[in-house]
């Protein structure tokens, strides 16, 4: 297994024309040392999220100081399929502990679990998070790759068959939301920038980031999330800019599931769980 320390920029996988690995999961392990929170980079996240001032990282914030790690991994020729037109279908966030906003940490990231879709293939990008010698955060991000030849997945996913729950909060999107939260993500794909960009890919306007949208639900819990938990969320219709959606949540026996629909049409956006960690 190669490890490397690298630095949070895209190489040359991302260029046209360059072919990437079929069918393999590259033996290739990413890290960042050192990791430290910049504090007006946090209150714009939390201004852009919904989340409030505190003295802990947003549940999804870790995801921030991996995001060029992972962008660096998908456009390694290793990997294997082109970054553009990957589709992030699941995320799973498992936090072991809240992360003081003061603490340094390291940041590692691989591939895993190449396996069938229906409608193509899926691969897991794995991000651990520690402080010192102790993991505090874990993510999973399922991404889709649409192709011919495709099979059944031998697991249904973990959300399966769970409707979005009911809501009465509504959130009016602004059009420009994809541009603000790109500034501060860095994920600046052009499906959520403009409606011409945007629809140079098919979409008839541009869209929110899903992890946007996680982030602003795990927001509007942020009063019901116990410190350790684990978090799953799939991301189901893309959230066309501008709109109008509605936020709902439920809390049974202790698991709280949550959900964002479209307001004019019940459209499924996104449905998300919480369970704390054992």
């Amino acid at each position: 297994m190669l490890k490397a320390a690298l630095p949070a920029i895209p190489v040359v996988g991302a260029l046209p024309g360059v072919k990437h690995a079929r069918g393999t999961v590259p033996d290739l392990v990413l890290e960042r040392h050192g990791v430290s929170t910049d504090p007006a980079h946090l209150e714009a996240y939390n201004d852009v999220c919904g989340f409030p001032r505190s003295d802990t990282l947003p549940a999804t914030y870790p995801h921030m100081a991996a995001f060029g790690l992972h962008m660096t991994l998908m456009t390694e020729t290793t990997f294997p399929f082109a970054p553009m037109g990957l589709v992030h279908l699941r995320n799973s966030i498992t936090q072991h502990r809240p992360i003081r906003v003061d603490e340094s940490f390291d940041v590692t990231v691989r591939t895993a679990d190449l396996r069938p879709h229906p409608k193509g293939s899926l691969i897991d990008i794995l991000t651990a998070v520690t402080v010192g010698t102790e993991l505090v955060w874990e993510e999973t991000m399922t991404l889709f790759s649409r192709h011919k030849g495709g099979s059944a997945e031998a697991a249904s996913a973990p959300l399966t068959g769970v409707a979005v729950p009911e809501g009465v909060v509504h959130w009016k999107l602004a059009g420009d939301l994809g541009r603000r939260y790109a500034a501060v993500s860095g994920d600046r794909n052009p499906i959520h920038l403009h409606p011409l960009t945007a629809k140079a890919f098919g979409f008839s306007s541009n869209i929110a980031h899903g992890m946007w949208t996680l982030a602003r639900s795990l927001a509007a819990v942020q009063n019901k999330l116990p410190d350790a938990f684990v978090n799953e969320a799939e991301f189901r219709k893309p959230v066309l800019l501008p709109t109008t959606v509605v936020f709902g949540s439920t809390i049974d026996d202790g698991v709280l599931t949550f959900g964002v629909q479209g307001a004019r049409k019940p459209v499924p956006h996104l449905v998300g769980r919480v369970r704390p960690l054992a």
